[in-house]
């Protein structure tokens, strides 16, 4: 790495999940292209990488525990995969069976074709589903005269939802799609955090429905008008998730990511002082720039002492856990033709699991022939109580709740059950303001730094993106000559 003709810098990375590691490969790579000397440590309390990606491979089956694949649509996800080399492992969902399921009173029914979130694109088909009563279609059609809303303050995604398509479509469809992506209770969601999309289609068309046909217009050239096109804008590594956080790591100079490497704490004596790590494991760190790259809670434990104000901010924003299970079968063993990527269920429908991804049928090489691989989704927001059930319990459920829904039967081949304690942010109403307020209190000490999935976006795109921005300023507050030596 150059040296710039200066001293060397040293950026202490706390976090070795995806948002870490992309932090410090994107410093280590425009570093030297910038000719700037610096050190990257990324700090790591487990003894594994990668966050909440984590990959199993068990008898044939690649299991994985965390995120299943990511979306296309935005464009960070794949051009990183493509830059580490994996461009080749990239793999699409099956395009036979390009759908999804909604239970209804016990049965599965198809999300009707051309409805994405909130955007019907397609009004037969919403008109023929047996989802929504003949009261609650009349209901969602009033979208198209409805006023749209007169300000531009920000509201729940329940009371938005409510707003524009009655609560029957809030119940049925709208709540258990988000919720299958944010495991979270719509009436706290805030619409302009999660799904900003939406309030402008009402802004500029006035009516979803009309945002909607304009979009399908717009896009009739190609396949964005069908219903399995937003499925199709899905994609995984052939080998598994965790390909791509290991990747990420083996890009990075040797030693750089130290594994049961847990931080007390975070701080400095003073502005012009070297930023002090210390490990409950260990001599303490000193840097000249520290990425917080953990949940926002666990952010505010290691700076706590050193701002508690800034702790407050980040304690604000709120957490839920959750489980996933993944269970196999043998074919024969289940009913239903799985005929689709998966099944949401909606809360009202007072089931004990929020989803189920039919992992085996949305991606090929999952499972070995004549088997089934299901992801089974519980707890969440809405039913946080079912974290804290044993591993057994779980899997009682999760094959009671499969057998009424897709007829499985007899004992499963396996069944691994993976937790994510407080894992996943909750971007409730207010979210915009916390942030800001979080962003403008930390701007207080130089060369602190935040990434994650707490602050913008959940996905992995929308994280990748938010961990390079943080890269780029880390380097920026680096290049500044009064930045503290860490020697």
């Amino acid at each position: 790495m150059g040296d710039g003709g200066g001293r060397q810098n040293r950026v202490v990375i706390i976090g070795g999940g995806l948002s870490g590691l992309t932090v410090a490969r994107r410093i280590v790579q425009r570093a030297d292209a910038l000719r700037q000397s610096v050190e990257v440590v990324v700090l790591e309390a487990r003894d594994r990488i990668g966050g909440a990606i984590q990959t199993q491979r068990i008898d044939g089956f690649t299991l994985e525990g965390g995120p299943d694949s990511f979306i296309t649509n935005k464009p960070w996800g794949v051009e990183l995969c493509r830059a580490l080399g994996l461009g080749d492992q990239l793999i699409s969902t099956d395009p036979a069976h390009r759908r999804s399921f909604v239970v209804r009173q016990g049965r599965l029914s198809p999300v009707p074709e051309g409805f994405v979130l909130m955007s019907p694109h397609r009004l037969g088909p919403i008109i023929t589903s047996p989802i929504l009563s003949v009261r609650g279609k009349l209901r969602m059609l009033m979208d198209l005269v409805l006023p749209r809303k007169d300000d531009d303050s920000d509201e729940s995604l329940s009371s938005f939802v409510k707003r524009r398509f009655g609560r029957e479509a809030l119940d049925r469809l709208v709540q258990p799609l988000v919720g299958g992506i944010y495991t979270a209770d719509p009436a706290e969601l805030s619409i302009k955090a999660t799904l900003p999309q939406f309030p402008e289609m009402e802004r500029k068309y006035g009516s979803l429905i009309r945002a909607a046909w304009h979009q399908r217009k717009q896009a009739r050239s190609s396949e964005s008008n069908a219903s399995g096109a937003r499925y199709g804008l899905f994609v995984t590594l052939a080998e598994g998730m965790d390909t791509l956080p290991l990747a990420l790591a083996a890009s990075l100079p040797p030693g750089t990511v130290k594994t049961n490497a847990a931080v007390r704490r975070v701080g400095r004596p003073d502005p012009v002082s070297p930023w002090l790590i210390e490990l409950l494991d260990g001599p303490p760190i000193r840097a000249n720039a520290v990425v917080l790259a953990t949940e926002a809670h666990a952010s505010a434990r290691l700076i706590d002492a050193f701002d508690p104000t800034l702790a407050l901010w980040l304690r604000a924003i709120p957490y839920a856990s959750s489980v996933i299970v993944n269970i196999a079968y043998r074919r024969d063993q289940v009913a239903h033709p799985l005929d689709g990527f998966g099944v949401v269920v909606p809360a009202i429908e007072g089931r004990s699991i929020l989803a189920a991804s039919f992992l085996s049928v949305k991606f090929p090489r999952r499972a070995p022939a004549g088997t089934v691989l299901m992801r089974v989704f519980l707890g969440g927001a809405t039913q946080p109580e079912l974290f804290d059930t044993d591993d057994e319990m779980l899997k009682v459920i999760v094959r009671d709740e499969l057998g009424a829904l897709v007829g499985a039967k007899g004992e499963p081949l396996l069944a691994e059950v993976a937790r994510h304690p407080r894992a996943m942010p909750q971007y409730t109403l207010g979210h915009l303001e916390r942030v800001a307020s979080i962003r403008q209190q930390a701007a207080r000490h130089s060369c602190l730094f935040l990434a994650g999935i707490g602050y913008d976006g959940v996905g992995i795109p929308d994280c990748i993106r938010a961990a390079e921005q943080t890269a780029d300023s880390t380097l920026a507050a680096l290049a500044d000559p009064a930045t503290p030596a860490a020697a």
